[in-house]
């Protein structure tokens, strides 16, 4: 018997904007991870997410700062365009800074066009109903945006820290009647952020578009972690991740055992030297 030919892999599409909204209608969570830089963004597009976001997190974890608050749009265009280079396959969102979007929608448009000219697929901002007109004319201008509720990194001075949003009575309301605001703006999906399970479930099933949380439970439609808080890379972590590796524990390992290589004189050896 003729042996019957195996079939070959499906190509693997590039995940674009429409596709947030399929990935709700059939039910399928979203994937998303941080990445700065292209080394991550390879790693990251091989292993199949769905999107990789620019974060302004890009601060805190790769420029030593305590907040978002003192990324600048250059920094923000820099690591984009490297994670640009790196992904073939994610969406490459990439956050406006604080100070970048605020004030007026001219304002935001000019910003979120240099981010796009940096390779960013999509913008991401926060906020509900103030920035609703910001969203609005992004979008009528082809600029697809992601929203960002709950915890907003950027405000993080008024809320007084990392703190739980939506406890308080009428809370789920107020940010629903936000995420509304944002879809009905043009928002492609709104990531909540450090809210309980049940205000982001709340959230989520009053709404078209996907919502992706990060520590607001299981019942959004997609996750998204720091890729550091993800690996195990992070000296420390909030309460709500898991870490899925121990990469500071391999590379410090790594780091030594060269140092001692090193030092001993055992590196170079006869079969790594020209």
């Amino acid at each position: 018997m003729t042996p019957t030919p195996a079939q070959p892999a499906a190509k693997r599409r590039r995940f674009r904007i429409h596709h947030l909204a399929q990935a709700k209608a059939e039910g399928r969570k979203l994937t998303m991870l941080t990445a700065y830089d292209f080394q991550t963004a390879q790693v990251f597009d091989e292993a199949g997410l769905d999107l990789l976001l620019v974060g302004d997190s890009y601060g805190n974890n790769m420029l030593g700062y305590d907040s978002t608050i003192p990324v600048t749009l250059e920094d923000m265009m820099r690591a984009t365009s490297a994670v640009a280079r790196g992904a073939h396959y994610a969406l490459v969102v990439a956050d406006m800074p604080f100070g970048s979007y605020e004030d007026t929608p001219a304002h935001a448009f000019r910003s979120a066009a240099r981010l796009m000219k940096a390779g960013a697929q999509a913008v991401k901002l926060e906020g509900g109903r103030p920035v609703a007109p910001q969203v609005k004319l992004l979008t009528e201008f082809g600029i697809p945006v992601i929203g960002h509720l709950g915890f907003t990194p950027q405000s993080e001075n008024a809320l007084g820290g990392p703190r739980i949003q939506g406890r308080e009575d009428g809370a789920a309301q107020r940010l629903l009647d936000d995420a509304l605001a944002l879809q009905e703006a043009g928002a492609a999906a709104i990531v909540l952020e450090l809210m309980p399970a049940a205000t982001a479930a709340f959230v989520t099933s009053g709404l078209k578009v996907p919502t992706i949380g990060i520590g607001a439970g299981p019942d959004c439609d997609g996750q998204v972690l720091v890729w550091t808080d993800m690996s195990g890379l992070s000296a420390s972590t909030p309460k709500f991740v898991k870490t899925f590796g121990n990469l500071r524990k391999d590379l410090v390992d790594a780091a030594s055992a060269y140092a001692l290589a090193v030092r001993r004189g055992t590196y170079p050896d006869p079969g790594h030297s020209y």
